[in-house]
């Protein structure tokens, strides 16, 4: 197999030479590589230097190890780092990253991950496979220790944005949303799909930071034990309508007639303490992390809906007026803040009445 060496923050990688480079990406030669996953692999690096004590990690769906070794490389409480992959393939790149980068507190596993985290506990599980992680969920729950934390990405975009409803409710016992919400209901689908799981284990979740980008969804959530933590985390658990005609967003604790999408997780997508001491300096992509740790941090992320001037401006005959000076207008009267999930979207805790109100009062150019 042709390969080729690259830089990737503060850390040299050997990789295959064909590789995707955007999307989803496909499986091309047989060792996995994508180079528009770097923006989530600085996130790791960022979010575990920002973690106040040692940590024992693992990458459990490594392919080239690009992610442990990273985190091995440049996080200095990362003092055990395991690097698995079941391809055999795959040991030989996690060797040679390894080496490349004179590690030593990283090592190579080639084990199933289901036998892997059936022998092993780690402080903090990371699962990211190719598509939906709902297989290998159970088995990172028996992995991670006591008060660790879960990182799980899931790339079935598709089914968990409504694409595809009977997929996301066969996988994930969840009937998604279509049109401007998908995205944020997709994420809150794979958080409650991780509480759902977490419960079965007399376990609950805080999440950490919790996110839509480029092709995936990707959530931190830090594990709390017990079955009254358990109890709360699914007492968090919601049900949505949406309706495409009105605009009108509601949701209900309680499955009934007029809130049959979900259930989704209701409660918030991060920590804001955490996310107050993240640094996003030296990452591969340092702007982008910057700009959207600050969003992040801004979000009103307890506001289950997510609104959008495309659909307002569809919806009311009006162009849309500027971001800023939407956000402002509505902050007079509320609170309201941009989201990561698109620059053309926002969150408020106001009525659908009084968002409307300000939108046809609104200057426009």
């Amino acid at each position: 197999m042709s390969v080729t060496e690259i830089v990737e923050g503060n850390t040299k990688l050997i990789i295959p030479e064909e590789h995707s480079k955007g999307g989803p990406g496909k499986r091309t030669g047989n060792v996995f590589f994508n180079e528009q996953m770097a923006f989530n692999r600085d996130v790791s690096v960022i979010f575990l230097r920002a973690l106040d004590k040692d940590v024992s990690v693992v990458d459990a769906m490594c392919a080239t190890g690009s992610r442990a070794v990273r985190i091995a490389n440049e996080v200095p409480n990362a003092k055990d780092v395991t690097a698995n992959d079941i391809n055999p393939l795959s040991g030989e790149f996690i060797d040679a990253n390894i080496n490349i980068n004179k590690l030593t507190n990283c090592r190579r596993s080639t084990k199933d991950l289901n036998i892997l985290l059936s022998e092993e506990s780690f402080d903090h599980v990371d699962i990211d496979p190719f598509g939906s992680p709902v297989h290998y969920l159970q088995a990172a729950i028996r992995g991670c220790k006591k008060n660790g934390i879960l990182a799980i990405t899931a790339t079935d975009t598709a089914p968990l944005a409504g694409a595809h409803r009977l997929k996301c409710e066969r996988r994930y016992q969840s009937r998604p949303i279509r049109g401007a919400m998908c995205h944020e209901t997709g994420l809150r689908i794979l958080m409650c799909t991780i509480a759902k799981e977490l419960a079965k284990f007399d376990r609950g979740m805080d999440p950490m930071l919790s996110f839509y980008a480029d092709h995936y969804f990707r959530t931190y959530v830090r594990i709390t034990e017990g079955t009254q933590n358990a109890d709360k985390t699914l007492s968090k658990l919601i049900y949505m309508n949406y309706d495409r005609e009105t605009l009108e967003r509601s949701y209900s604790y309680e499955y009934d007639k007029e809130h049959r999408y979900g259930p989704f997780w209701g409660g918030n997508l991060h920590n804001s303490s955490h996310l107050n001491v993240m640094n996003a300096s030296s990452t591969a992509e340092e702007k982008r992390c910057e700009k959207t740790l600050k969003i992040w941090r801004n979000e009103l992320d307890t506001v289950p809906f997510i609104y959008d001037v495309s659909e307002l401006s569809s919806s009311l005959k009006l162009s849309p007026p500027p971001m800023d000076d939407l956000i402002n207008s509505l902050n007079s009267i509320g609170n309201a803040t941009r989201t990561h999930i698109s620059p053309t979207s926002f969150k408020t805790d106001l009525g659908l009445k009084d968002i409307v109100a300000v939108y046809r009062a609104m200057p426009r150019p």
